[in-house]
């Protein structure tokens, strides 16, 4: 058995499912957690980062509290975005595989309804849902939640800035009685005021290496561009880290999909998630990032949630979050499980004065990344341009005259000669198609 997860207080099944997980050693958000949530009554309020361990924190201590004699919904867990909640809801399946006889259900949205309606008619301890498919729930009656015990907020400070109104109705509706436990990455003004009104005046609070508001093992960067060469620098950025997994932060959905275009299109291995999407789209490209089938995501903050991936090498900021609280999770998804990592973030000009903002509200330091110059970017550019060449499929209907004509002016070159035409004169082109821009560009504010 495990011996420190023994000495937190957790009993001998969950601690078996543990070691089928290969979990041997608590971190330290569990530490401190697990023996608050089992020995305490108060409501408990822990500050962290993601990818610390939060929902080990709470799900294992829920799990050894469920009251098997009692068949109605004692424990609500509500997270902002179905991804985080089925990841939450397939987490507390795996710590109860040795107890089989607690119940589990997830009503996230994103799926039809009519199956969780149906699943909610039957005996069920554990509930793990989004607060706009729970709301549906309410209205409909398919959900009673007057012997909820416990309430588990996991990432409160996005669900109170997207979701307040929902969130507000499902508190409204759980007995004053219950245990509120919420989990968050940043103390904000909006979170300040929902302990205020909806959990008790003695909150036991937890703050886990939030020094730097949990930005330890990630180094933060910085690069200005004119609006013209942004594509290009990212692009230069991306090919250097070839073979490594990132994740790609635009502010829109509609920028979300430009960006996935102009990479599919230069042949990187990437994909797109927003809300916009159908959850069996982004089910299909999050398991094709998982599985690392694809190496980089571009997405918007909130689809973005829930995306545990260990290997997350780096992430970029393409546009700068509205918000310190969105930078903290965005950077968060990076640096997991006690790896290093990078977060790039792109900036113009006259954006630059706000990284001293971010600094002094966050306690980090950011340095300047060093541009691509000229000269390298138009060399990657024509990488980018042999890749597609090479990733190509043969047109079969050319005809083999046409072909014979062309093969006829190239066939006393040597391939070391041709390729040697071919990039000087891509490499021209490119050059020419940078002087039109500048052009048009200095036109355009005459």
């Amino acid at each position: 058995m495990l011996k420190e997860f023994s000495d937190l207080g957790v009993n001998e099944k969950l601690q078996q499912s543990l070691v089928g997980l290969e979990i041997s050693i608590p971190t330290d958000i569990q530490k401190e957690a697990i023996p608050v949530v089992l020995n305490q009554k108060d409501d408990l309020v822990v500050l962290a980062k993601t990818g610390t361990g939060k929902t080990v924190a709470f799900g294992l201590p829920l799990l050894q509290m469920v009251d098997l004699e009692n068949n109605a919904a004692q424990t609500l867990i509500l997270a902002p975005t179905r991804e985080l909640g089925q990841q939450i809801y397939n987490n507390l399946v795996a710590f109860a595989a040795d107890s089989p006889e607690i119940v589990i259900t997830s009503i996230c949205g994103g799926t039809p309804i009519k199956p969780q309606i149906e699943l909610l008619k039957s005996p069920t301890h554990i509930v793990v849902g989004t607060p706009g498919r729970l709301v549906d729930l309410m209205k409909r009656g398919a959900i009673c939640l007057k012997n909820i015990k416990h309430l588990v907020l996991d990432e409160a400070d996005e669900m109170v800035s997207a979701l307040k109104e929902e969130v507000d109705i499902i508190i409204k509706k759980i007995p004053k009685s219950r245990r509120t436990l919420l989990f968050t990455a940043t103390m904000s003004g909006p979170i300040k005021q929902l302990v205020q009104n909806y959990m008790s005046k003695h909150v036991v609070q937890i703050e886990v290496d939030m020094a730097t508001v949990g930005h330890q093992g990630i180094e933060h960067q910085y690069v200005v561009v004119e609006p013209i060469e942004k594509l290009d620098v990212l692009l230069h950025f991306l090919n250097s880290k070839e073979g490594e997994r990132g994740i790609i932060f635009c502010k829109t959905k509609a920028a979300v999909n430009k960006l996935a275009k102009k990479l599919a299109i230069n042949k990187f291995s990437s994909g797109a998630i927003h809300g916009s999407l159908t959850q069996g789209i982004r089910d299909r490209i999050m398991g094709q990032f998982r599985e690392g089938h694809i190496n980089i995501l571009v997405a918007t903050d909130l689809a973005a949630r829930g995306i545990d991936v260990k290997e997350i090498s780096y992430v970029v900021n393409y546009h700068l979050p509205d918000t310190y609280e969105n930078y903290v999770h965005r950077s968060g998804r990076t640096a997991r499980a006690g790896a290093k990592g990078f977060s790039l973030t792109i900036l113009q000009k006259e954006e630059v004065v706000e990284i001293a903002d971010f600094e002094n509200e966050l306690g980090i330091k950011f340095n300047e990344f060093i541009k691509a110059d000229a000269q390298s970017i138009e060399e990657n550019n024509a990488l980018m341009w042999a890749r597609k060449i090479f990733k190509t499929k043969p047109n079969r209907e050319i005809s083999e005259g046409f072909k014979t004509k062309v093969q006829t002016i190239f066939h006393h070159l040597t391939k070391e000669e041709l390729v040697d035409k071919l990039v000087t004169n891509q490499l021209a082109q490119s050059t020419l198609i940078s002087l039109k821009s500048i052009v048009t560009k200095k036109h355009k504010k005459n």
